[in-house]
């Protein structure tokens, strides 16, 4: 076409009117289905994309979800940077915008969230980095604001009946992939080192090698540091002067890989966790997080089919990582 696809060029192309090309954009829960198929055919052939500001004058929202820029700690700064990637695309696509703001710690994060939301400056929130005794989901909970975390909402007895929508990767499931792989391979003395608890990622981690160690899984193979490099070298070392042997570590994090990896020696097989790219670099195996189907599925829970924030699920997803061998 000459010029971008219109409404009306939509409309044309489906045989409906501009009325119901509307409500497939807007209201698509109210659209017959075959009518919905040919409608996002059109959409999708012609390349049409929404008036952004018409959209936001039409329906009083700011089209806008807000995202803590976490600080980075350790080497998986890049792990964040390619969650945002994706879900600035996964949002683009459902002609939402991402705002990213600072914050120094948890309260500065609500204050920065209680004024986006006092001036209407985003419709939701995605929310990351969760721990035990968070205080986010309450606050945004009672005031009826959509969002949804990428972490589990940890403390709860039933975090599957959680009363807001998350997505997580299965951290257990992929210590455990890690750590049977290495016990199939003759290593017996299997350690883990993880960050202290609780942690809820780290604790579900820890299950992981746990389950996948069984009756080998003895307490002096578990060692727990901060995530710093400088720390897991000397937690490592000092276990290893203590007399404690290792076939093999998993870790938490790469972060915690790479210092262990200075303690133990090119020989002895080390397993993190995020894939970054110094992992990549220095030839250690890692559990790789699927972050675009991450951020894909944080969008999905909270915006529903339609291309509006709404409170649109209670429900969750919890996603399989992939272990990345390397020699």
């Amino acid at each position: 076409m000459s010029h971008p696809a219109t409404v009306a060029d939509v409309a044309l192309a489906a045989g409906v009117s501009r009325q119901t090309v509307s409500n497939v954009l807007n209201r698509p829960e109210v659209v017959r289905p075959d009518t919905l198929a040919r409608v996002t055919a059109a959409i999708q052939d012609l390349g049409y994309r929404p008036h952004a500001s018409a959209r936001r004058l039409r329906t009083q929202q700011s089209s806008t979800l807000g995202v803590r820029l976490e600080p980075v700690h350790g080497i998986s700064g890049a792990v964040l940077d390619r969650f945002l990637h994706a879900l600035v695309e996964s949002a683009d696509e459902r002609g939402m915008r991402i705002l990213l703001f600072t914050a120094t710690d948890i309260d500065d994060e609500l204050d920065h969230m209680e004024r986006l939301v006092e001036g209407s400056d985003v419709d939701g929130f995605v929310l990351s980095s969760t721990f035990h005794g968070d205080p986010r989901a309450a606050w945004l909970g009672s005031r009826g604001i959509p969002f949804v975390t990428f972490g589990r909402p940890w403390g709860l007895p039933d975090m599957d009946a959680a009363p807001h929508p998350w997505v997580d990767v299965d951290g257990r499931a992929g210590l455990h992939d890690a750590t049977a792989h290495l016990v199939e391979r003759g290593l017996d003395r299997v350690g883990f080192l993880g960050w202290p608890s609780p942690s809820g990622q780290g604790d579900e981690r820890r299950r992981g090698w746990q389950a996948a160690m069984g009756a080998r899984g003895s307490a002096d193979l578990v060692l727990t540091c901060h995530d710093d490099v400088t720390a897991a070298t000397r937690t490592v070392a000092t276990a290893i002067e203590a007399g404690t042997h290792f076939d093999a570590l998993v870790c938490a994090s790469d972060t915690l890989a790479l210092g262990a990896r200075f303690a133990l020696g090119p020989d002895v097989p080390v397993v993190g966790y995020d894939d970054t790219p110094v992992a990549e670099a220095l030839g250690i195996s890692s559990v790789e997080q699927p972050l675009v189907a991450v951020a894909s599925a944080a969008v999905e829970l909270l915006m529903g089919a339609g291309r509006t924030v709404l409170p649109a699920s209670t429900g969750h997803r919890l996603l399989a990582p992939e272990v990345v061998w390397r020699a």
